[in-house]
């Protein structure tokens, strides 16, 4: 005997539709429905199948959405099964001068530090990755011109190559490793010798970074700034496209002062602040799993509290995470305890929400 000839209607696509109307995008507000995020629909029978158009392949808040969305589309009478998939489309950023956007990049993401010392590139390299590991297509500038760190933290090393695009402008090709496109002025001088350059040489090299290097397409352009608030850094801020600025600190006061400084910056050159990071939160004894705060405790939580900013993550220390920059194999790949590359996955998915968030606010 059928379903069906117990009584039961058949289900229809726009009851699919009417139960997802019943749910929430948890973060931007707002039904499934009438954001357009439920595509492709399917009925056969009692089996339903759909897609959710996520704004971003990080989104943190995947599963909950996955739940209540089975949920709902269960409750259908006649529905015996529930296939969910899951697609992303990032938006790009707004508000850029077409002048200024960087062809084919979605997001420009600054991340900064208000002094040096805090572990700023390891969380760029780290964030960068896990983006990608997301399904993100990413990209990684090393705009840290004095002390480029990315091609020793990625294992990569190398000349770009060169090439003439349709209108006749020199442009470089990215080098690529660990699913990321960069560029670096590691690549392209001695290691062993010093960059020794005034500021506007620094900026103008930079724009070379963004707007003759064949990036596109990417969702994610993650630069890497140098530390502090001094000329350089200011020029960046004032002239980049970003849509917004993820400033790391540690724990202790002399960090989360300098900080405040860096917040300052960016703030008034009106780029948004998309949240804090806390690295070097702690430290777990591997051998007693005693944990010690080393740089003090609860610094960039205050932060966060007294500039109305989200704290989008803690990251401890660990051997492992060390070991991986040293060696050209980020974090966020290596599965040891202390690498805690879930921690980096999760602030990376933070990171994604926080842009969603402001692109569709």
């Amino acid at each position: 005997m059928s379903l069906f000839s117990r009584g039961e209607s058949p289900v229809s696509e726009q009851q699919v539709l009417d139960a997802l109307s019943t749910v929430q995008e948890p973060e931007l507000g707002g039904d499934l429905v009438s954001r357009k995020m439920i595509k492709d629909v399917k009925v056969d029978g009692g089996a339903v199948a759909f897609t959710v158009e996520l704004t971003t392949p990080a989104c943190p808040l995947k599963d909950q959405i996955r739940a209540e969305a089975e949920t709902a589309v269960r409750a259908i009478p006649g529905v015996t099964s529930v296939e969910v998939e899951f697609t992303a489309v990032v938006r790009p950023q707004s508000g850029i001068p077409d002048q200024a956007a960087i062809p084919g990049v979605a997001n420009v993401l600054a991340v900064a530090a208000g002094k040096g010392g805090v572990g700023k590139s390891t969380v760029a390299v780290n964030l960068a990755v896990a983006l990608a590991q997301e399904g993100a297509q990413v990209g990684l500038l090393d705009a840290d011109v004095f002390g480029p760190s990315t091609p020793l933290m990625l294992g990569v090393s190398g000349q770009p190559e060169a090439f003439e695009d349709a209108r006749g402008q020199a442009m470089m090709v990215p080098l690529e490793a660990h699913g990321i496109k960069l560029i670096s002025i590691g690549f392209l001088i001695d290691e062993s010798q010093p960059v020794i350059w005034r500021g506007p040489m620094v900026t103008q090299l930079l724009r070379q970074f963004l707007y003759n290097v064949a990036w596109a397409p990417l969702d994610y352009l993650v630069i890497d700034m140098p530390p502090g608030t001094g000329d350089v850094a200011l020029t960046l801020a004032q002239s980049l496209p970003l849509t917004g600025a993820l400033i790391v600190t540690t724990p202790q006061m002399v960090a989360t002062i300098d900080v405040v400084k860096a917040m300052q910056m960016f703030r008034k050159v009106n780029v948004p602040l998309l949240g804090l990071v806390e690295n070097m939160s702690y430290f777990v004894a591997p051998d007693t799993g005693k944990r010690y705060n080393i740089f003090g405790t609860g610094g960039a939580e205050r932060l966060a509290q007294q500039q109305n900013l989200p704290l989008l993550g803690q990251i401890p220390m660990g051997a492992s995470v060390r070991e991986g920059g040293d060696q050209g194999k980020p974090a966020v790949i290596n599965d040891m305890p202390d690498a805690y590359a879930e921690v980096f996955r999760e602030v990376a998915r933070q990171l994604a929400a926080r842009v969603s968030v402001l692109a569709y606010a």
